[in-house]
């Protein structure tokens, strides 16, 4: 009994302890409320896009009347040879039917010869001629439990007490926006469009709906669906009991998706032209997609923006997989928005950066740009009643309410200084960074209202970079650039920095960038290199930045800093009031000059046995083309749109590597590019684009007198199986058929021909045991023909192709899947091949085979036969050295390349030209390996500091009206200081005082009356750690805050403005 009451007294006092060791408990800046967990709605949403048949979006180079583009149309028809019943101009939606467009869509009786719609027509004012595309959005509720939930808190990283939002806390609450309220703004004055499912004319939730349009033919904007409804009402609702952000915005529901959840781009087209008419001032879409190539939407985005309209998008829901931003939340003028829990914790679900646009030869941008609140959102159901629902589509609004709350603040005299490069500087400067979650998890952090009320009505036109500052050691944050140090003679790491310029819609870059090493510091150790947006347009760029290290700096190893320094300039409006007292706006030149601090640390250059080379140049994926998963078995993702990058869908495998010491690199150019004596293995991952023949033969001679060892991993190709995984679009009337197979096997036989190693057509799955460890194939090929003088592990698998074409099941015994061996010469290296990628990305990633890849690393890079390959069963081994010659098995011929595929469309090997036979693919030319011209360096002796996002005046900060009640010390002292500090609630100090109250009176009765005597010298000892440890915890913390997440906006920073 006695020791029944020790054991659950020291239980009560580590929970109190933790409890007391969190700074975070009792901050409830956001009046987060504790409550049971409850199972709730997870929206899970899903689009996917098609193109329509013979339907084309022409767009125009200016906005026409309806008589003018009928003209340009009819005689850019009669130049292609159609007469008038060939084609037909559909009409637009009646509320634009007679207005000025630029663009139509016109059905032609037959298709138009892919060089126009991929080149346009450079006549009769025609801008550009795409397929016209439908957008399929499917709405899915799922029961987010709380498993999950703590699933996605043992990710992060971050441990901390599970707190969770009451289901009767509202957004508002927990985003401290009474406070605004009380102040007078609830977004009054502000344009609000809220693109979706519609809303209902009598909702009793609304009090400032403006307009209701329908784009979609239906002629009715009711909502039949729910979406659309919520979505609004957590922007706008004037309910009670589930109150929105800004009740007083004025709303414009645009309906553009059916009850079926149907729409198509020009419906966005024409609702984003009718956006532009009313002079919107935010535009929430909470939809989204992988296909960031849909030419026509993203240019009217970038239209949208150049007239000043705020957008906000979703970042979407495929988390926590890396490389799955949706479009249009990855543009650099739009506020992508991802989720977290309500415990500061990034959700499971919100989806990950990099952006994937800047692939193969670049690198990814930073998103999310912010994230918020997505777990248990409560917000207006269909026929009036009060929801919760979970998800990033329900994370956007909530930062188009922030948005229309904080331009209400704004006096009217300065508005003209918001834009989408401001908000979007302000909402980031000011969001609270989440600890031990990397940039492409998070964005810039949290948002936090109250902060951005200050930033807003402080704000001065200025350009900034986002990131502000590149220390790619700091960990976790700087992920991945902080998991691997630099070297000499690796292949230049890329950071893109976003420009955003808050100045005007358009600027460009004064002169070029500079680079100034820190001669304190090491910084001329480091080359950069810039590629960079020439022009700013609208409101943001890029800045490409290629970091290597100097020669001077192979054998030394330390921390190297320096900073680069752009000037952007651009035309700034300004208010200047006369001695009348009118007002009126002139444009002058401004400049912002931008300080970007870089920190690096170099080490020692690793021996080639440590070196991986990632071969990226070879992967294709969507957009643009039908490029399909490598799981056959997945039916409900069926694109391969992650970008195939070692830091997106196989950043599970670079951590594995990084663990075990070893450097990768990453390939973005032809084999051509590199040089081979600095690499032990070459990773040829699942790849769906051609080889060029110098690549092959450069291989080849790579692996027969460099010693450099290539590691292949395939996936399935078999025409039978490509030609029924077509899917035909009854809405669009258009059959997909995929480009390639999982990987392109016909390619792979090309280049592994010369080693006498061949793959077959088989699709392959199964289960098995493979040295010790349980392992699953999830359609992937055999091998068909390999060297002799080898080791091969042959298993007995399931016949997809039975399966798919003849829906039959049958199994082949004893087929080859793996072969490891070793090139003839002594200057040659090991070739390994393997038939499935599947258990090394995360996509789909049932039962992970890392272990696989360290043992055939071993193998690769020091010729240690793994022992658990060669002594498994299903092993065949045969390392004679006499042994020459190949070994087949017969499953028939070679898979040949699908004919019509087009995949010359997508590729950059391949290209279609016209011939006397007709259209023919040929090779292209052999492109050139880039060759960098390192900036000249200007050193300087200053100090490196980190830089922040914004500058501010700290002498004229602006505070909210309750701010300075009753906090003298606040109002008079220093506000840049304190302003952020007034968040203490006298509750918490109270509460603090009782937990530790509660802790002496458990070990007073453990020590008097629960312990024997001999345990009662060890309490003070207890008591005493305990208070250390609790003291030293919040000490850290305080000061961790004080110097990287407190002042984040606020600090003198990275711009000077003249």
């Amino acid at each position: 009994m006695k020791i029944d009451v020790v054991r659950w007294c020291y239980t009560l006092i580590l929970v109190l302890y933790v409890g007391l060791s969190s700074p975070k408990l009792n901050e409830n800046t956001n009046n987060e409320q504790p409550h049971e967990m409850n199972n709730e709605k997870l929206l899970k949403i899903k689009f996917t896009s098609s193109l329509v048949d013979n339907e084309y979006l022409i767009m125009f180079d200016g906005y026409y009347s309806k008589s003018e583009r009928l003209i340009f149309l009819g005689k850019a028809m009669h130049l292609l040879g159609r007469n008038d019943s060939q084609w037909t101009v559909l009409p637009h939606q009646s509320i634009l039917e007679a207005a000025p467009s630029d663009f139509d869509v016109i059905q032609l009786d037959s298709s138009l010869p892919y060089k126009v719609h991929r080149e346009g027509i450079p006549f009769c004012h025609i801008k550009s001629v795409t397929i016209h595309k439908k957008v399929t959005r499917s709405l899915q509720y799922v029961d987010d439990d709380s498993t999950e939930e703590e699933e996605s808190i043992i990710k992060s990283g971050y441990r901390s007490l599970l707190k969770a939002i009451s289901k009767k806390a509202s957004m508002p609450e927990m985003l401290s926006t009474p406070r605004l309220w009380a102040a007078g703004y609830q977004g009054q004055g502000v344009k609000v469009a809220v693109f979706d499912t519609g809303l209902s004319s009598a909702h009793p939730h609304f009090d400032n709906i403006v307009q209701r349009t329908d784009w979609t033919g239906e002629k009715i904007a009711e909502d039949g669906v729910g979406h659309g409804t919520f979505v609004a009402s957590i922007i706008g609702g004037s309910s009670q009991d589930c109150p929105g952000l800004a009740p007083k915005a004025q709303l414009y529901i645009c309906r553009v998706f059916t009850n079926k959840q149907v729409s198509y781009t020009s419906w966005f087209l024409d609702a984003f032209n009718y956006a532009i008419q009313q002079k919107i001032d935010v535009l929430n879409l909470s939809i989204g997609g992988p296909d960031f190539m849909d030419q026509p939407f993203v240019e009217k985005v970038w239209e949208l923006s150049a007239n000043n309209i705020i957008m906000v998008s979703a970042i979407g829901n495929d988390g926590p997989l890396y490389g799955t931003l949706n479009n249009p939340a990855d543009q650099m003028d739009v506020i992508g928005v991802g989720g977290i829990e309500s415990m500061n914790t990034i959700a499971r679900f919100s989806s990950r950066g990099m952006t994937t646009w800047e692939l193969p030869a670049g690198y990814g941008r930073v998103k999310p740009d912010v994230v918020t609140y997505v777990s248990m959102v409560y917000g207006s159901g269909l026929n009036g009643e009060c929801k919760t629902l979970s998800g990033t589509s329900v994370a956007a609004p909530v930062v188009t309410g922030v948005i229309a709350l904080l331009l209400s603040s704004v006096e009217p005299s300065q508005r003209y200084k918001m834009n989408p490069a401001s908000v979007k500087q302000s909402l980031m400067a000011s969001a609270d960074r989440i600890p031990d979650v990397n940039m492409f998890e998070q964005g810039h952090g949290r948002v936090n209202l109250i902060k951005a009320y200050s930033v807003v009505n402080s704000y001065q036109p200025q350009a900034s970079l986002v990131p502000s500052y590149l220390d790619l050691t700091e960990v976790p944050y700087m992920w991945p650039y902080s998991t691997q140090d630099l070297y000499y003679g690796a292949l230049p790491v890329i950071a893109n920095v976003t420009i955003l310029n808050g100045m005007g819609v358009k600027g460009r870059v004064k002169g070029k960038p500079t680079w100034h090493p820190h001669n304190l510091h090491h910084g001329s150790y480091l080359e950069v290199s810039f590629s960079y947006s020439h022009t700013i347009w609208p409101w943001s760029g890029y800045l490409a930045i290629f970091i290597s290290v100097s020669s001077a700096a192979s054998r030394w190893e330390g921390t190297s800093q320096g900073y680069i320094e752009v000037v952007i300039e651009s035309e700034v409006e300004k208010r200047v009031t006369s001695a009348d007292n009118s007002t009126r706006t002139t444009t002058t030149l401004q400049e912002s000059t931008l300080k970007l601090p870089l920190k690096a640390h170099i080490t020692k250059t690793p021996p080639r046995e440590k070196r991986i080379l990632w071969d990226q140049y070879h992967n294709l994926r969507y957009p643009p083309g039908y490029f399909p998963r490598d799981d056959l078995t997945v039916k409900q993702d069926l694109l391969d749109w992650n970008g195939d990058h070692i830091h997106t869908n196989f950043r599970g495998l670079y951590k594995y590597l990084r663990e075990l010491g070893y450097y990768i690199e990453v390939l973005g150019q032809p084999f051509t590019c590199f040089d081979a004596d600095n690499y032990g293995t070459l990773l040829i991952v699942d790849p769906e684009e051609e080889f060029f023949e110098d690549e092959i033969l450069k291989l080849k001679r790579d692996m027969t007198m460099k010693r450099l060892s290539v590691i292949v991993f395939a996936e399935w190709y078999n025409t039978s199986v490509m030609s029924k995984v077509r899917f035909y679009d009854e809405n669009t009337r258009r059959w997909w058929i995929p480009q390639t197979g999982g990987s392109n096997v016909p390619a792979l036989n090309d280049l592994l021909g010369h080693f006498g190693v061949s793959l077959s057509g088989h699709v392959l799955k199964g289960d098995f045991v493979l040295g010790g460890n349980s392992m699953h194939y999830a359609s992937g090929t055999s091998i068909s023909q390999f060297p002799k003088k080898s080791l091969i592990i042959r298993q007995t698998l399931q016949d997809e192709v039975d399966e798919i074409i003849d829906d039959k099941k049958s199994e082949i015994k004893d087929v080859p899947i793996l072969g490891l061996h070793q090139l003839d010469g002594l200057y040659s290296g090991r070739l390994v091949v393997y038939g499935d990628s599947n258990c090394i990305d995360d996509a789909h990633n049932k039962k992970p085979c890392f272990w696989l890849m360290e043992e055939l690393l071993q193998y690769t890079m020091r010729s240690q036969m793994p022992i658990s390959l060669r002594s498994d069963p299903s092993a065949l081994v045969n390392l004679d050295a006499s042994a020459t010659g190949t070994l087949r098995w017969d499953y028939g011929a070679a898979p040949q390349r699908m004919t019509n595929n087009e995949l010359e469309k997508y590729s950059k090997v391949l290209k279609s030209s016209h011939s006397d036979d007709g259209m023919q693919v040929r090779t292209m030319d052999m492109p050139v390996c880039q060759h960098l011209v390192w900036a000249k360096s200007f050193p300087v002796n200053e100090s490196a500091t980190r830089q922040r996002l914004l500058s501010l005046d700290d002498t004229n900060v602006a505070l909210l009206p309750d701010l300075l009640h009753g906090n003298d010390v606040l109002a008079a002292g220093h506000p840049v200081d304190n302003i952020f500090k007034y968040q203490t609630d006298q509750l918490s100090t109270f509460l603090r005082g009782v937990l530790i109250a509660a802790i002496l009176f458990l070990l007073y009765f453990l020590r008097r009356y629960a312990m024997k005597r001999r345990r009662r010298a060890f309490t003070p000892r207890i008591m005493v750690r305990c208070c250390f440890n609790w003291f030293q915890r919040i000490k850290t913390t305080e000061s961790t805050e004080a110097t990287d997440y407190s002042g984040e906006y606020y600090t003198p920073l990275n711009t000077s403005i003249r």
